[in-house]
C-alpha cells in the first residue's frame, strides 16, 4: 500500500502532494514500482497535527480522486479518513474503495453504519484519542493484550453494523511508547487470535514506514530511516503482516520478494 498525502504537513516530506499533478506523478511511480493499493489522505494524522475538518478534507480529495480514477481506472484505492461524509462522497464519485480509518469508527459515530451500508472494505486502527490529544498507554502493563482486547470488542461492534470482513491495524506509532511499538511488532502474530464473525482471523496491516519510533530511537531523520524501515518490514512479515503501508514502494516490494523466497 503506497502512501499519497494531499497535505503540506505530513512528517515525511516526499509523500506530500499539494496539487493534482504531483499526486498523479506519485501514483504513477508507485504503480510502476508494484503498489497493489494506493492510500490517499487529505489530513495529516501525525501526533500534534491540526485537524482540517470533513469539508476541507473533501475539498482537497475530490479533484485528486477524480483525476486518479480517470488516469488509472483499475487502481485499487484506499482513502485515509475518519469522516463518514467523506466516505459517502468518495463512494458517490468513484465507487468501491477501501476505507482506512485511524479511529476504528470512534471519531465519527456515522462511520461504521455508513461502511456497513456501502459494503466497502474497512481498515480499523487502534489508537487512543484524536491525533491532537493522544495519550501514551503507559498505564497498560501489556500493550499486545490491550490491542487484542480492543479488536475483540471491535469485531462484535463491526458485526452489528454488517461489517463482516475488515482489516486490523494495530496502530504502530499511535499513542504508544517507543518500547510498546517494538513489542507490538515483535509479538504481532498474537493478534491472529482475534476473530471475525466467520471465525477467520482478520488480515493485519502494518504502518511503520519512517515513523518517529524508528528515527528518534536511532537518532536519525525520517529521510535517513529507509534501511531501518525495511528491517522492521521483514520482521512484521515474519510475524504475520498481510499488508505493508509504505512511503517507498520499490524498496518494500523487494523486501516482500526476498521474504517470499526465504
Amino acid at each position: 500500500m503506497g502512501i499519497v498525502n494531499i497535505t503540506d504537513d505530513s512528517y515525511f516530506a516526499e509523500s506530500r502532494c499539494t496539487d493534482v499533478s504531483a499526486a498523479l506523478d506519485r501514483v504513477s511511480r508507485m504503480l510502476e514500482e508494484g503498489a497493489d493499493i494506493i492510500d490517499i489522505g487529505a489530513c495529516s494524522t501525525r501526533p500534534g497535527s491540526v485537524a482540517v475538518g470533513a469539508d476541507e478534507e473533501w475539498r482537497r480529495l475530490k479533484p485528486v480522486l477524480k483525476a486518479v480514477k480517470e488516469a488509472f481506472p483499475h487502481v485499487r484505492l484506499s482513502i485515509d479518513t475518519y469522516w463518514a461524509s467523506v466516505v459517502r462522497n468518495a463512494y458517490d464519485l468513484i465507487g468501491d474503495f477501501i476505507v482506512n480509518d485511524i479511529s476504528a469508527g470512534e471519531d465519527d459515530p456515522d462511520m461504521l453504519p455508513t461502511v456497513g451500508e456501502l459494503g466497502v472494505t474497512y481498515i480499523a486502527m487502534h489508537k487512543r484519542g484524536t491525533p491532537q490529544t493522544m495519550q501514551r498507554m503507559t498505564d497498560y502493563q501489556d500493550v499486545v493484550a490491550e490491542v487484542k482486547s480492543y479488536f475483540n470488542d471491535f469485531s462484535a461492534k463491526a458485526d452489528s453494523f454488517g461489517i463482516n470482513d475488515w482489516i486490523l491495524d494495530p496502530g504502530i506509532g499511535f499513542a504508544k511508547t517507543i518500547e510498546q511499538n517494538y513489542e507490538l511488532i515483535g509479538r504481532l502474530e498474537e493478534l491472529k487470535s482475534v476473530r471475525l464473525s466467520n471465525g477467520n482471523s482478520p488480515r493485519i496491516l502494518v504502518g511503520l514506514s519512517r515513523k518517529s519510533f524508528i528515527y528518534n530511537y536511532l537518532n536519525i531523520s525520517p529521510e535517513e530511516s529507509l534501511p531501518a524501515t525495511q528491517v522492521l518490514h521483514l520482521a512484521a512479515l515474519q510475524r504475520g503482516a498481510d499488508v505493508l503501508r509504505v512511503h517507498d514502494v520499490a524498496e518494500a516490494g523487494r523486501t516482500v520478494l526476498l521474504y517470499a523466497n526465504l
